[in-house]
């Protein structure tokens, strides 16, 4: 009796279930097709990268389009720093970091 008990509220439950719907129900709307893949994704958009290698420093040159507009320079003995072509015209200007030129709020508290 106790290996019947389960299979016999397996096949009530359903049927119990059916009883308790209401009379007005109405079909779900049509959900729209998800988006297409990203295998069509434009390779024109994604940056060259041309390493050049010498014994004192290394160039990592970005171009889009066959166009430069950033290098990337690791000198053999110094910090590494970029030169960006802010502009688009050829002229890079030389910049310690990608991050932004942060300036946290700074407000006097106390004076003694």
């Amino acid at each position: 009796m106790r290996r019947l008990l389960p299979l016999l509220i397996a096949i009530a439950l359903p049927v119990w279930a059916q009883q308790d719907r209401p009379a007005d129900l109405k079909p779900l709307p049509a959900i729209p097709p998800p988006p297409p893949e990203m295998s069509s994704w434009d390779q024109a958009l994604e940056p060259q990268v041309t390493i050049k290698k010498t014994d004192r420093e290394e160039h990592e040159e970005y171009r889009v389009n066959g166009q430069l507009y950033m290098i990337k320079v690791t000198p053999a003995g110094g910090p590494t720093y970029y030169l960006i072509d802010q502009q688009g015209n050829g002229t890079f200007t030389r910049v310690e970091t990608l991050t932004p030129n942060l300036r946290p709020p700074m407000w006097v508290i106390y004076r003694f």
